[in-house]
């Protein structure tokens, strides 16, 4: 038997091999789902190990370049996203093109998620730190949602700490400081990245807080003569964290701890 190629694989058969079905060649050029890798999203870690298995079938590693949006405000949700390495920035568009982050998720949580038939995105989600993540078809969640068990247990805890971030950014955007909004957004990326060097620039940091390039500059500047910040172009290295913490107050405490908690409901069970 000559050899015969699959696809663009180039994968062969001999005349003692069994030939490679195309649904084979397919599932074998995906990422591989493993146990190790789904533990370093929070929620996935979270599952207990039978239910997590059930989902390694449907659950897909995907690369989530920087500036990417997974979806836009009003459009349908087809895919769930755990991030494992990447952060996503959850934005309120207006028509005038302005845009503010509402919140931002990371290995901590899931992003995308639609338990109804018909149900629309609230908000657009773009990645703003480059990484990696699972991502799961938004039908099948439905299914193992429904099925009962750990994973809506999980969900819905995490949906209310999400809610508990949302509050409190919009209470913070009105009542806080420039310099106290700055300390809760590099805290919340702190939060979600492996080090203290953040690789952003003074302009990003304005689009998301829905403040002028000036003001930014003016806030970091600040942060940095204190001693709580280093900052050169698109690199920020947070130097004294807990100084940071006491200077964004309640801004940022709010929300942490109700992420703390969620995590330590789920270590008790």
């Amino acid at each position: 038997m000559n050899n015969v190629q699959l696809g663009n694989a180039a994968q062969t058969a001999s005349v003692n091999q069994i030939p490679v079905s195309a649904k084979e060649l397919k599932v074998a050029s995906r990422p591989v789902v493993s146990l190790s890798g789904t533990q370093q999203n929070e929620l996935l870690a979270a599952l207990p190990r039978n239910d997590l298995e059930t989902l390694f079938e449907h659950l897909e590693l995907v690369p989530m370049p920087f500036g990417k949006e997974l979806f836009e405000f009003g459009s349908k949700l087809d895919y769930v996203y755990f991030p494992t390495t990447a952060i996503v920035s959850l934005l309120y568009v207006m028509e005038d093109g302005a845009t503010t982050e509402i919140a931002v998720v990371g290995h901590e949580g899931v992003v995308g998620v639609s338990l109804f038939m018909g149900e629309r995105a609230m908000c657009s989600a773009v990645i703003q730190s480059a990484g990696y993540g699972y991502r799961l078809k938004t039908q099948f969640l439905r299914d193992a949602f429904n099925q009962g068990g750990a994973l809506p247990q999980l969900l819905m805890r995490y949906t209310n700490a999400l809610f508990a971030q949302m509050a409190q950014n919009a209470v913070g955007g009105r009542h806080s400081s420039i310099e106290q909004k700055l300390c809760r957004w590099l805290l919340d990326r702190l939060d979600r990245s492996p080090s203290n060097e953040l690789k952003v620039t003074q302009e990003l940091i304005s689009i998301m807080l829905g403040v002028r390039r000036e003001s930014i500059t003016a806030a970091a500047g600040k942060l940095q003569d204190d001693g709580l910040i280093q900052y050169r172009r698109g690199n920020i290295t947070v130097i004294d964290r807990q100084g940071l913490e006491e200077y964004a107050g309640e801004c940022y405490k709010v929300a942490k701890t109700e992420y703390d908690r969620l995590l330590m409901d789920v270590a008790a069970r």
